[in-house]
């Protein structure tokens, strides 16, 4: 396919294509979303908010802790969640979140219930230490385990024959490691030659690099978090793994017009017009209040350029981009619910 020219036959410039919607079909489609980012970043409460903006309108999701930090009960205030599905919250227009904190140790008596039929024999092995040891000589395994039980719980049919879930959410291992965790069962796959282990890491291997899967991006306007998404995004195509939408959290958003933004930044701003907008505004002027005023707004139209600068990179990406707002209170229930209508404001249904 040969690129857009850059004018029309009339020689007047053609208009620059059109971003890529924030939220496609194709991630409307997809049933698992997996959502990785920089430590720091807020992945787990973009997560919550993703899952929340998923479940509007009667749907059901099923939001996935697989670090056991218990991340997800602190954001929404509740006890530590134990290794079972539990409804956690009421998304808009009657849908429903529920959470799974998966417990390695648990997932693998399950797997070797579901798989072996040691139901008993697994937990002698667990009371000998057996669970520790085979997690400590493959470290693989720990993954193999948490990305087989994501893929059973979008798999998993009601009594009814459809899925029990309208859609699975993983708060999934930061950027640095995001790969290893969900190619780690392709390794496995040809570890295993036949047999139960080789049939439940082929079925992951084949839902992680479908279209029923994306893996999203949270990332902050700041030079590391980015550098570090892109270096992701790179390797997350080398390994074909579907690549979704690009979160950017925390927005700061310009106080201040176009016009006074580089003056601001340069610390140049007429001070005298400021005083005198402050006296219109019925303020009392001080000199202590014109110039500290004058200092946060150098320090704002700083950041707010330096993050300009840091979108500019994440749209040139040509990824879906997705754009949440800096939450003045901090990141607790009321703020996921408030990054929840951001994300649906923004076409994530």
């Amino acid at each position: 396919m040969s690129a857009t020219p850059a004018t029309a036959p009339n020689g007047t410039p053609n208009p620059e294509p059109a971003p890529p919607p924030g939220w496609t079909d194709a991630a409307a489609r997809a049933r698992l979303h997996i959502v990785t980012g920089k430590g720091g970043t807020g992945k787990t409460t973009v997560a919550a908010a993703l899952a929340l903006s998923l479940a509007s309108n009667g749907r059901r999701v099923l939001l996935i802790e697989v670090e056991e930090r218990q991340g997800i009960a602190q954001l929404f205030d509740l006890p530590p969640l134990p290794y079972e599905e539990r409804k956690v919250a009421v998304a808009p227009g009657g849908g429903e979140v529920r959470a799974l904190a998966i417990d390695v140790e648990a997932a693998l008596m399950e797997y070797f219930a579901m798989f072996y039929n040691l139901g008993f024999a697994g937990r002698t092995l667990k009371r000998l230490g057996a669970v520790e040891f085979a997690t400590t000589l493959a470290p693989g395994l720990r993954d193999v385990l948490l990305t087989g039980k994501a893929k059973e719980c979008v798999g998993r049919l009601g009594p009814n024959g459809k899925p029990v879930y309208d859609a699975v959410v993983v708060d999934a291992p930061p950027t640095g490691r995001v790969v290893t965790f969900l190619n780690v069962t392709v390794a496995m796959a040809d570890l295993a030659r036949k047999g139960p282990i080789r049939n439940q890491a082929d079925g992951v291997v084949t839902l992680l690099h479908s279209a029923d899967t994306m893996v999203h991006l949270v990332t902050l306007l700041q030079e590391m978090p980015v550098v570090e998404m892109m270096e992701t995004i790179a390797e997350l195509r080398d390994a074909d793994l579907p690549v979704g939408s690009l979160i950017i959290n925390a927005a700061t958003g310009a106080h201040l017009n176009g016009t006074a933004l580089e003056p601001a930044a340069r610390g140049t701003l007429d001070l005298e017009e400021l005083a005198a907008d402050l006296a219109g505004a019925g303020i009392t002027v001080t000199d202590a209040l014109v110039d500290g005023l004058a200092a946060e707004a150098t320090e704002h139209a700083i950041k707010v350029l330096a993050e300009a600068e840091s979108e500019s990179v994440v749209r040139g990406a040509g990824l879906p981009v997705l754009t949440l707002p800096f939450l003045a209170d901090g990141a607790d229930l009321g703020g996921v619910y408030e990054l929840t209508e951001a994300l649906t404001a923004q076409g994530v249904r």
